[in-house]
């Protein structure tokens, strides 16, 4: 068998993880990506625009794109910052939450599925190594 790096075990899985989730929210007039926003998004108080980009690993333009999508479907809406004029919380709609709730039940449900195959012992492993990549990375160990 030929071995494979790290970054290409990394990539596969997470395109696989990707591609299933993505499938699995067309059902649901949704995408991956609108469901880890939703996700992201404080249900009670709503979340700072600013502060969304950065809570969620993305860039401001990326983020724009997928909030439009939300607000044209009626899963956000948008108002003033009541301590900033100049800033915008976003806030979950009813709907917004009933997709919120069903992204967060499949999140929740692929992790059941993995700890039901998987030994505590190796998913102790697992979260220990991605916990060292992304130290080395965020200390720019690496390059």
């Amino acid at each position: 068998m030929k071995e494979i790096t790290i970054d290409y075990a990394l990539r596969e899985t997470w395109l696989t993880v990707a591609k299933m989730y993505n499938e699995e929210a067309k059902n649901h007039n949704n995408t991956m990506a609108m469901g880890f926003t939703l996700l992201s998004i404080d249900p009670k108080t709503g979340t700072a625009s600013t502060a969304l980009g950065p809570k969620m690993g993305m860039e401001a333009t990326s983020l724009s794109r997928i909030l439009k999508s939300l607000e044209e479907k009626g899963f956000i809406a948008r108002k003033p910052n009541p301590n900033d004029g100049r800033g915008v919380i976003i806030h979950l709609t009813e709907l917004g939450l009933e997709k919120r709730t069903l992204s967060k039940n499949a999140v929740l449900h692929f992790n059941n599925i993995i700890k039901e195959n998987v030994a505590k012992e190796k998913l102790k492993h697992f979260f220990e190594v991605t916990e060292t990549i992304n130290t080395l990375i965020g200390k720019k160990n690496i390059f």
